[in-house]
């Protein structure tokens, strides 16, 4: 593949990564994506959008966000060394306002009074309330309720931006659960919303969109990591549940001779409802208006995930990251709970950087590449940061004083 030309390519018009993405959805809601489609791909070439977008990037976002080079944690992993894109350091504390204030721009855009949106472990939920806060519209965050207990921080602050919570008691009650209810919800108020996908995930054009708007952290990272070293990385390495941090990543170092490694998480372990690890084990199915893999039951439907991460225990995988594994361009990889929680103590303790329990699984896997490679550099994509998982680390690992 020519991956010179792979923006051009990837999605296809239809939103396939080849055989991946496409549009599932009710008939009644295909005019309200085609319109999305067609005011995203307008402005998405308009120099006026593309330097608001910029103007809100440098000014209230505080981009770019450094690159930074661990070297006690380095001294500790092994003979390779570790740098992180510091997304943490995004406004908000994750990388997920690169693409809610795309998003909130384009509902401007369209007219359009309400955003509307799910959230796993809060980090989606509190950008998209900024957004709306930001441009003046209402907004609507649909949360599991497992969610809402775990990550009690961030449901603090959406409320306080503004935004009204709802609760999604059903099933699992967490991030699969809220993404059928925000659906459910935009449904009945098309007209006058819009759906902001927290992820590379969902019907086209939301993987695309959402990749665009991530890539700022992929092309800063090579950018910056040239200027600090004069090199490439040897590697690149992200967490992966949906996959918008990684998409965002990866894309602009595929046609680099650089290995790109996308971690997902393990979990308690391998048996089925243990793990969220949707390429590990998963196979081809339809959720959430997408075709990817899969984590599926005996009858074909979503089956039951876990990962300690909220914002990673999503039974599919972005359609974009079911086309590289395909393609063999990233690997796809795992950490456990139990790994992602020993990154989480270490690189607080060596570095005074506490992570998110979803970067933790990037950063937990970086730390046994280093120990494999004896040399060279791996960047790792820190996504956010770990305030909203304190309280729930604490309280069930103690202040980690094995791990250290």
């Amino acid at each position: 593949m020519d991956y010179q030309t792979y923006l051009k390519n990837y999605p296809d018009r239809n939103g396939h990564f080849g055989e991946f993405g496409g549009v599932f959805i009710p008939d009644e809601l295909v005019p309200a994506f085609q319109e999305i489609s067609e005011a995203y791909q307008t402005i998405c070439h308009s120099s006026k959008f593309i330097s608001e977008l910029r103007r809100i990037r440098k000014e209230f976002q505080g981009r770019p966000t450094p690159v930074y080079h661990c070297e006690r944690l380095s001294r500790m992993a092994g003979l390779a060394q570790i740098y992180l894109k510091r997304e943490d350091l995004n406004h908000t504390g994750a990388h997920k306002l690169n693409h809610c204030m795309g998003e909130g721009l384009l509902a401007n855009y369209m007219g359009k009074k309400k955003l509307i949106a799910e959230t796993g472990a809060g980090q989606h939920g509190v950008a998209l309330a900024t957004a709306a806060a930001f441009f003046g519209l209402d907004c609507e965050i649909h949360m599991g309720s497992v969610d809402i207990a775990k990550q009690a921080p961030n449901v603090t602050r959406m409320k306080v931006l503004g935004a009204k919570v709802v609760e999604v008691t059903r099933g699992a009650a967490t991030l699969k659960e809220a993404v059928d209810s925000a659906f459910e919800a935009y449904a009945r108020d098309y007209k006058d919303s819009i759906y902001c996908i927290g992820s590379a995930v969902g019907p086209h054009p939301f993987p695309l969109m959402v990749r665009d708007f991530q890539m700022v952290v992929g092309i800063e990272a090579r950018e910056q990591f040239i200027e600090m070293t004069g090199n490439l990385p040897d590697a690149v390495c992200a967490c992966v549940g949906g996959g918008s941090n990684s998409a965002g990543m990866f894309t602009p170092f595929l046609n680099d001779p650089v290995e790109i490694y996308g971690v997902e998480p393990m979990g308690r372990g391998e048996k089925p409802g243990d793990n969220a690890a949707s390429i590990t084990f998963g196979s081809k199915g339809v959720l959430h208006g997408f075709e990817s893999y899969l984590l599926q039951d005996a009858d074909g439907k979503a089956a039951p995930v876990y990962s300690i991460a909220s914002g990673l225990d999503y039974p599919s995988v972005g359609p974009e990251h079911a086309f590289l594994h395909q393609q063999g361009r990233a690997n796809y990889v795992s950490a456990t709970d139990e790994e992602a929680i020993e990154a989480f103590f270490k690189l607080s303790h060596y570095e005074g950087i506490i992570p998110a329990l979803e970067s933790a699984h990037a950063v937990a896997y970086a730390m046994k590449l280093a120990q494999k490679m004896h040399t060279g550099a791996i960047l790792v994509n820190l996504s956010g940061r770990g305030d909203k998982d304190i309280d729930y680390v604490v309280e069930h690992y103690g202040l980690g004083e094995k791990y250290l």
